[in-house]
């Protein structure tokens, strides 16, 4: 693979992903453009290269940005707003797309977030690497993945995610796909209520959640196939958070050297998913990057390593499921 500029690479990794590949379905969801064959660096979930489906680009890749408001930052960092330009304009160097996961932060609200949607539209939507999807009705939408959704009751997403809501931004110039996050059973009725267009799985750790527990994503895809939403399942290639959360030690799931990235994509293939997301490219903190890494110790911390494997054996992984998407996809469509 070609090098990442250095600059690129230091502020992409400024950034938490939670997820760095969406491999898009299309059943519901056509996007509007194609990747190339040759995306370096961080761009692996492209391998496959640019394809067409019925004579439509089919997109390999998506870099999902952990967003906050600007001045907003979480409990350990600074805020980061100021750099996504700079991560748009890497993006698009290397034939990347970019889309939003809104994170939880202090004070987040329902009419938050709407100004928060307004915010990044107005400033990033008319950039090339901007991700849009074109929906089955035709119409031309970014997708936005919103973080611990169920903080806020349904019927303040419902005020601007429905067509009947007051403050409505169904039709308008800041309608999208906006996805929220399923953890318990219940919140699946929620996400009907609140308007989203579908829900995401996030954690990495199965059985951790009802929601990212492999056994429930056929009952999960089955209802929302029932209320026409999106669902997309959420993979990773192991979980170890014990640095950082020293109680959780039994929510670790070990790699078993690739073996437990490849059950869970199999797992998510099975449910034949509109979309697969990684969680993630370079959580460190929580175990569960896939970026190439080699043997590391500090005074403090030896960091994960995918020994006796080589430095790139997920990303080599994750090309290899791209194109076993793509196949499967393929057969979904007869």
């Amino acid at each position: 693979m070609i090098r990442i500029r250095r600059r690129a690479l230091v502020t992409l990794i400024l950034f938490t992903l939670f997820i760095f590949g969406t491999i898009m379905g299309l059943r519901t969801l056509k996007p509007t453009e194609g990747f190339s064959n040759q995306t370096p660096g961080i761009g692996f979930v492209a391998g496959a290269g640019e394809r067409l489906v019925n004579g439509r680009p089919d997109v390999k890749g998506v870099l999902v940005l952990s967003w906050y408001p600007p001045g907003v930052a979480d409990d350990h960092g600074e805020p980061t707003e100021g750099l996504v330009a700079a991560v748009m304009d890497a993006a698009q160097r290397h034939s990347i797309k970019v889309a939003f996961h809104i994170q939880q932060y202090k004070g987040r609200t329902g009419e938050s977030v709407h100004e928060d949607i307004k915010y990044i539209i107005n400033k990033y939507g008319t950039h090339k690497a901007f991700y849009r999807v074109r929906s089955s009705m035709g119409q031309v939408l970014p997708m936005f993945y919103i973080y611990d959704s169920y903080l806020i009751p349904a019927e303040s997403w419902a005020d601007f995610l429905t067509t009947k809501g007051s403050t409505s931004i169904r039709g308008s110039p800041y309608d999208g796909v906006f996805i929220g996050l399923v953890v318990e059973e219940r919140q699946k009725h929620d996400i009907v209520a609140s308007g989203f267009d579908g829900m995401y799985t996030y954690f990495a750790s199965n059985g951790f959640s009802f929601g990212s527990s492999h056994q429930n994503w056929d009952v999960i895809k089955s209802f929302c196939d029932s209320h026409n939403l999106l669902f997309i399942p959420s993979v990773g290639p192991g979980y170890v958070d014990t640095a950082i959360r020293p109680w959780n030690n039994h929510n670790t799931r070990n790699r078993v050297n690739g073996q437990y990235y490849q059950t869970s994509l199999q797992a998510a293939l099975s449910v034949r998913p509109d979309i697969v997301t990684i969680t993630s490219f370079n959580q460190w903190h929580e175990g569960t990057q896939i970026e190439r890494a080699v043997p590391k110790k500090t005074a403090n911390r030896q960091y994960l390593d995918y020994q006796p494997n080589q430095p790139d054996h997920y990303l080599k992984l994750t090309r290899q499921w791209a194109e076993n998407f793509n196949k499967e996809k393929d057969k979904w469509l007869l």
